[in-house]
């Protein structure tokens, strides 16, 4: 690969991060030399966490890999990814209709950057029905989700 195929982006809203997209972020970093989180700007969506909170969360979570970077980024990927010399993006998919939309995007990423790649990982199968969306659901029903975000990230949610 080249120098610049071994950096890859992984990006999301990631409000909140879950043991999903962890577990997608541990085995991209299997593929990549480094990998970026990063926390993307949703105009659809109302985020629980603002920007800076999951910025510091994630951070934290990650503070020992040194193959990790945490950024936000309030644009197109494909920008970012240009700006940087990034030739990857990694996206999960899940069984649940991901395909459709991931693959329109990762076509619409290659058109504007035609040196993009994008890999797509499935979801473990312990993984497959968690989206932060629900999680944030069953949270303000008060419900445990412990066994869907790291500790480290579980241990803000009591605060919203």
């Amino acid at each position: 690969m080249s120098q610049v195929a071994r950096k890859a982006i992984y990006a999301g809203t990631f409000d909140p991060f879950t043991n999903g997209h962890a577990n997608i972020l541990k085995r991209a970093l299997d593929l990549f030399d480094e990998v970026v989180v990063l926390i993307a700007v949703s105009p659809t969506k109302k985020p629980l966490f603002s920007m800076d909170e999951r910025l510091a969360m994630i951070s934290e979570l990650y503070k020992s890999e040194k193959k990790i970077t945490v950024d936000s980024w309030d644009g197109l990927i494909v920008d970012y990814a240009k700006k940087h010399s990034i030739g990857n993006i990694v996206r999960g998919l899940r069984p649940t209709g991901d395909f459709e939309i991931e693959f329109q995007m990762a076509s619409m990423n290659q058109k504007l950057y035609p040196e993009i790649e994008t890999v797509f990982l499935m979801t473990g199968p312990e993984h497959y029905y968690v989206s932060s969306s629900l999680v944030k659901e069953i949270h303000n029903y008060g419900r445990d989700i412990s066994q869907f975000v790291p500790k480290e990230i579980l241990k803000h949610l009591p605060k919203k």
